[in-house]
C-alpha cells in the first residue's frame, strides 16, 4: 500500500506557562534506560454509526493532545545531559497521512509485519544518537475506507509500558471531551524521588550493550497462544517447586525453550542463556505507587541456564523465571546501594553476550501493564500491534514481546530472532502444537 503523508507539525502542551516549571529530573534508571523508540500501532474502524470520518477523528485526536502534554509535560520536553528534561514547550512531532487501500486488506493476517513500520512517526527499534530526540512522535494514518491506524513511538528514557498506558489513558479521555482520567497526577517525579540521579555515570553503565547486541538481521514473527494451549503449558510447567504457575510464566518458558532450540540449530552448540525481563516495581513499593508515575520504574530479573549435556525441561525453565523474578531487588535502598555491582554485572554480561560465549534473550510482558484498548471517541480499537523488526536494523538484540490476545485467555508472542533460526522455529512441530502464526482478529469488526 502506498502511504503519503499529508502533514507535519509539532504539536505543544495546551498550557503556556510550562515553561517555568523547574527542570524534570530524570532518575537513576532513566539514566540506565537505552535511547530507543518502542512503537504501538492502534487500528481503529470507522463506526457504522459515526458521521465522523477519518480526517475529522485526526483533528479530534490533535485538538486533544496539547490537554495530554500538558498534564505529562515531561513527554513534550527534551533531555538535557541525561541528568533532567526540560524546554517543556518543544512539543511533540504530529504527522498525518493518506493510506491507498482499506484497513481491512492492510491487516489480513500475514507475516509481512515490517510494512507496518510505515504506519510510524520513526524508525523503531533503533539506537537514537540525537539526546535531544523527541519523548514523543505521533502519526495518524487515514484509510480509503475511513479506518484509522494510530501509530506512537515512545522514547524509553521516560516512559516504560506502565507510564506510556497512562499516558494513552488521559489523551483518550481529553479525546472524549472529559478533564481527563487522571484528576492529579501529582507523582510525575516518582521515579527520580526514589531513584535520584548521579551526576557522573560509570562508562558503559547502561543498557544499551544488552538491548543492542548486533549479532546480523533480525526478523520479528508473530504466535498466539490459545486457552487450550496455555492450560497444557501449565500442566507442563508445573512441578513440586512450582505448583501454580502462571499462563504468562508457562508460555514465556516455552518460548525460550524453542528460542535455545533454534540458536542450537543454526551454531550447532547448545550454550547458556540468559533471559532478562523487566519488573514492574509501582505495585511492590508499600505503599504502591500509582500506575501513571512517570519514568522507568523497573528492576531487571535475570534468569541463567546452561543445557549441556541434557534436555531443556521446561518445568526447571518455569521456576527459574519465576525465581528471578521473585527476588528481583524492588526496595530501592537496596537497588541504590547496589549500583556499582549493577553496573559491573552488566559490563560482565555485554562483554559475555559479545563474544557469543552466552545466547541472550530480553522479554517484555505487557499483559496487565499496557492493553492500548483507550476509546479515544470512536469505539475501542480493532486491533493492537507491534511492528516488526526493519530490514535496517541489524542491532537489535533478540528479545520476546508478549500481550493479550483478541480471544479470551489467548496470549500473543512477538518474537525477534535471526533468519536462520526463525527458519528452524517456522518448522519446529513441538512448538506450532502450541502456538498459532499470525496475529488473530474479527474481520466482522472492520
Amino acid at each position: 500500500m502506498e502511504v503519503h503523508i499529508t502533514s507535519k507539525q509539532m504539536v505543544k502542551p495546551s498550557s503556556s506557562k510550562l515553561h517555568l516549571l523547574t527542570p524534570f529530573n530524570l532518575s537513576l534508571l532513566d539514566q540506565l534506560a537505552p535511547g530507543v523508540y518502542t512503537p504501538v500501532l492502534l487500528f481503529y474502524a470507522k463506526p457504522s454509526d459515526s458521521n465522523v470520518d477519518g480526517s475529522q477523528f485526526s483533528d479530534q485526536l490533535k485538538q486533544s493532545l496539547p490537554k495530554a502534554l500538558t498534564q505529562f509535560y515531561p513527554a513534550a520536553g527534551r533531555v538535557k545531559n541525561n541528568l533532567f528534561i526540560t524546554d517543556f514547550d518543544e512539543g511533540v512531532p504530529y504527522v498525518e497521512t493518506r493510506v491507498e487501500g482499506r484497513l481491512s486488506d492492510f491487516i489480513e493476517p500475514t507475516q509481512k509485519l515490517e510494512e507496518m513500520n510505515r504506519m510510524l512517526p520513526c524508525r523503531p527499534f533503533s539506537y537514537i544518537q540525537d539526546s535531544t530526540a523527541p519523548q514523543l512522535a505521533v502519526q495518524v494514518n487515514i484509510f480509503d475506507c475511513g479506518g484509522i491506524a494510530l501509530g506512537l513511538c515512545y522514547l524509553h528514557k521516560i516512559f516504560d509500558a506502565a507510564s506510556i498506558s497512562a499516558f494513552l489513558k488521559s489523551w483518550a479521555a481529553f479525546s472524549r471531551g472529559s478533564n481527563g482520567e487522571i484528576s492529579d497526577p501529582g507523582l510525575l517525579g516518582a521515579s527520580s524521588r526514589f531513584f535520584p540521579p548521579v551526576e557522573s555515570m560509570p562508562e558503559n553503565a547502561d543498557w544499551k550493550s544488552l538491548f543492542f547486541n548486533g549479532g546480523g538481521r533480525k526478523i520479528t514473527r508473530t504466535y498466539v497462544f490459545d486457552a487450550n494451549a496455555i492450560s497444557t503449558l501449565k500442566l507442563i510447567a508445573k512441578s513440586k517447586s512450582l505448583e501454580h504457575p502462571s499462563r504468562v510464566l508457562a508460555v514465556s518458558a516455552f518460548v525460550w525453550k524453542h528460542a535455545m532450540q533454534a540458536s542450537r540449530s543454526v551454531s550447532g552448540t547448545l550454550k547458556p542463556t540468559i533471559l532478562c525481563q523487566p519488573v514492574n516495581l509501582r505495585p511492590k513499593f508499600k505503599p504502591a505507587l500509582p500506575s501513571y508515575s512517570i519514568g522507568n520504574m523497573f528492576s531487571m530479573a535475570s534468569s541463567m541456564y546452561n543445557p549441556v549435556g541434557k534436555d531443556i525441561d521446561l518445568s526447571e525453565l518455569s521456576y527459574l523465571v519465576r525465581e528471578a523474578t521473585k527476588s528481583a531487588p524492588n526496595d530501592p535502598e537496596v537497588i541504590l546501594q547496589g549500583f556499582n555491582t549493577m553496573t559491573e554485572q552488566l559490563s560482565h554480561l555485554a562483554e559475555m553476550v559479545s563474544k557469543g560465549n552466552v545466547d541472550f534473550f530480553i522479554l517484555s510482558s505487557w499483559i496487565n501493564t499496557l492493553d492500548a484498548n483507550e476509546d479515544f471517541g470512536w469505539g475501542k480499537r480493532a486491533l493492537f500491534s507491534i511492528p516488526g523488526i526493519g530490514s535496517h536494523n541489524r542491532e537489535l538484540g533478540n528479545g520476546f514481546v508478549l500481550k493479550e490476545a483478541r480471544q479470551h485467555n489467548a496470549i500473543e508472542v512477538w518474537i525477534t530472532i535471526s533468519e536462520k533460526e526463525m527458519v528452524f522455529l517456522e518448522r519446529d512441530p513441538e512448538f506450532l502444537a502450541y502456538a498459532s502464526p499470525g496475529s488473530y482478529f474479527d474481520k466482522s469488526e472492520i
